[in-house]
């Protein structure tokens, strides 16, 4: 269980830098991480539900697209608190996922001009699909061999 905690709390047993201790010293323990996680993911997949409840609603796309690009950036956000800001964002742009991050944050991006400075409720409907295909793909990439079994999986499908 210790092995865990440091690996989710970004200690590794090589040597740190005064930055890393500098952040160790200010961290958050190990249960706190896990509460804070829970609460923030919980509120982005709240937020991602309440945006499909209000598309429902007379004109409610605007509301379901920034609820939902909500939601699903505060469930990003979330893994922040298992493994700190900065190894996320390492993570983020380590050469298997900088693509799938790059495609996510602009759908996310896209989404809200879509909606608020554009005016295309199709285009904001359709970048909230991307959204969700992207989100996924991303998530994806951090179960071994998911990416290539979804892969194998689609190409049969076609043939």
């Amino acid at each position: 269980m210790e092995k865990l905690r440091r690996v989710l709390s970004g200690q590794d047993d090589e040597e740190q830098g005064l930055t890393t201790q500098v952040f160790d010293s200010t961290s958050l323990n190990f249960g706190t991480r896990v509460k804070w996680f829970a609460i923030c993911f919980a509120f982005g997949v709240c937020c991602s539900i309440l945006g499909t409840v209000l598309l429902w609603l007379p004109n409610g796309i605007k509301l379901f697209a920034v609820f939902y690009t909500f939601g699903n950036i505060a469930a990003l956000a979330s893994t922040c608190f298992l493994m700190g800001p900065l190894k996320q964002l390492k993570k983020m742009v380590d050469p298997n996922r900088w693509a799938a991050t790059l495609v996510m944050l602009l759908c996310f991006i896209l989404t809200l001009c879509a909606v608020f400075w554009w005016h295309n409720k199709v285009l904001a409907l359709l970048f909230c699909i991307f959204q969700f295909l992207a989100t996924t793909w991303y998530s994806l990439s951090y179960i071994p061999f998911a990416r290539d079994a979804i892969i194998k999986c689609c190409t049969s499908c076609i043939e």
